[in-house]
């Protein structure tokens, strides 16, 4: 009976205890309804329309850009091979930066995960060695590297050049949520100036290059404890080179300093990184704490808040951009392939005119390959057909590529047509000049996409017999 009459009484005491800590976690969290606003996560998509045009972007792809590719092996000098899973994949936005300065706190609080069983662990010390992809799935669930990169439906089969010590380190977070649905985040491990790479065990900074080319977003977070930099993130802004529009830097915990503090903070930041940013105008900087409890009091909360919503509007952009990004990529992917396309067949022509009865094949061909500017090489290619010359390849490269692959195993481009698919050239310039634009104005347009729009006909031209006589 006593035992009964002090559960009866326990039992309210330890419920109001619960609910008193309740009201004490509300009232130091942060409101997380203008992220939600401002992502626009309750506006439903047009699921259909989006599918369509990816699977004409895909069509595009594989008919027009991928053939050629191949015949001039073309990932052999970029080694970025396009995969479907790539095409179809949502954008990436890349989480950089010291250890320890708040990329999985940021990410815990854009998606909400603070107490729950999936938020990524936090602490003062370096936290993360995996790079972790978070995205969306039916169910929650832990993936494992080796089981990604073997799924041809993702974009990560290539990881696995870097080795198995890499795919250990590599792992997945799936779970069901409105953001995870249009975008995907990568938390990557810190960077700690005093580690070599040896002693991680796989290529960082190859990996992390692998991820810079994919990401259509790129968040090199800082704290104002860490703003030195070290080889290691020297290294990092040298792979970030040419993916400036990309790049938001973001000095976060800002709210534990005075105004005046992180002034100067402010300014010891551009000061760091003021030799590594070498363009005309420097990536946005976002001045905030990103996390999920309140801001410090005395501090500049309103200014946090703008800051706040602000990387929130970058970040929707990307997300309502995101099609259009792909299109585009392709399309630039499409340009280069034709660029090399267009280098390795004026090297063909030059070896045969070059070559005669008595020549020596290797020595003939290392001469034009090491000294292609004797032979206009180059300034052919800019002469006779629509290339900038800011596009135009190291001419390094051509020296590595063909020593792996011998300038007999090519054809010319007049000798790549066939009476049913067409000329590889004309192929790969349709693509560029009309088919990938056309669907992109579709898209802008609110057009729906259709599969036919330039699959037979050439995009309204009459199809031509190349071989019938006029």
């Amino acid at each position: 009976m006593k035992i009964l009459v002090s559960l009866c009484v326990f039992v309210p005491l330890l419920a109001l205890a619960t609910a008193e800590e309740e009201a004490v976690l509300e009232s130091i969290l942060r409101d997380r309804s203008h992220i939600e606003e401002t992502l626009r996560l309750a506006a439903d998509e047009k699921a259909g329309d989006y599918a369509a045009a990816l699977q004409r972007l895909r069509k595009i792809y594989h008919n027009s850009i991928r053939p050629m590719e191949q015949a001039y092996k073309y990932n052999e000098l970029r080694q970025h091979e396009i995969s479907d899973g790539e095409i179809t994949s949502k954008p990436m936005v890349l989480f950089l930066g010291p250890w320890s300065v708040g990329k999985s706190s940021m990410i815990n609080y854009l998606l909400g995960l603070l107490d729950t069983p999936y938020q990524l662990y936090t602490g003062a010390e370096p936290t993360t060695s995996e790079f972790t992809v978070i995205m969306h799935g039916e169910k929650i669930r832990t993936v494992e590297g080796i089981v990604m990169a073997a799924d041809s439906s993702r974009s990560f089969s290539p990881l696995e050049k870097f080795g198995q010590n890499f795919m250990e380190k590599l792992v997945g977070i799936e779970m069901p949520h409105k953001l995870l649905e249009r975008v995907t985040f990568v938390d990557t491990p810190g960077i700690i100036e005093n580690r070599k790479q040896q002693e991680r065990g796989y290529p960082f900074n190859d990996v992390c290059q692998w991820f810079i080319d994919r990401a259509d977003l790129i968040f090199v977070v800082f704290d104002p404890t860490k703003l030195d930099v070290g080889l290691e993130l020297e290294m990092l802004f040298r792979q970030l080179k040419g993916r400036e529009s990309q790049i938001r830097i973001i000095l976060n915990k800002a709210d534990s300093l005075a105004t005046q503090d992180l002034m100067r903070v402010y300014g010891a930041l551009f000061w760091s990184l003021a030799p590594l940013i070498n363009v005309t105008e420097p990536p946005r900087v976002y001045v905030s704490s990103f996390w999920p409890y309140d801001y410090a009091p005395d501090t500049s909360r309103d200014l946090f808040k703008r800051e706040e919503i602000s990387l929130l509007e970058d970040l929707n952009q990307v997300i309502e951009n995101r099609l259009e990004n792909k299109i585009a990529f392709i399309r630039q992917h499409g340009i280069r392939v034709r660029i090399h396309a267009l280098l390795v067949d004026r090297y063909v022509q030059t070896f045969k005119e070059k070559m005669s009865f008595f020549s020596d094949p290797e020595l003939v061909f290392k001469e034009i390959v090491e000294d292609p500017d004797k032979f206009y090489i180059f300034k052919s290619i800019l002469a006779k057909t629509n290339v900038s010359k800011f596009d135009l390849p190291n001419r390094d490269a051509y020296r590595d590529f063909f020593g792996i692959n011998p300038v007999s195993s090519f054809k010319q481009l007049s000798a790549q047509c066939s009476y049913i698919g067409g000329c590889l050239l004309e192929k790969i310039e349709r693509a560029i000049t009309h088919e990938l634009p056309s669907l992109l104005s579709s898209i802008n347009s609110g057009k729906n996409p259709t599969l036919s729009s330039c699959e037979a006909t050439g995009c309204g031209e009459k199809p031509k017999n190349r071989y019938r006589r006029n």
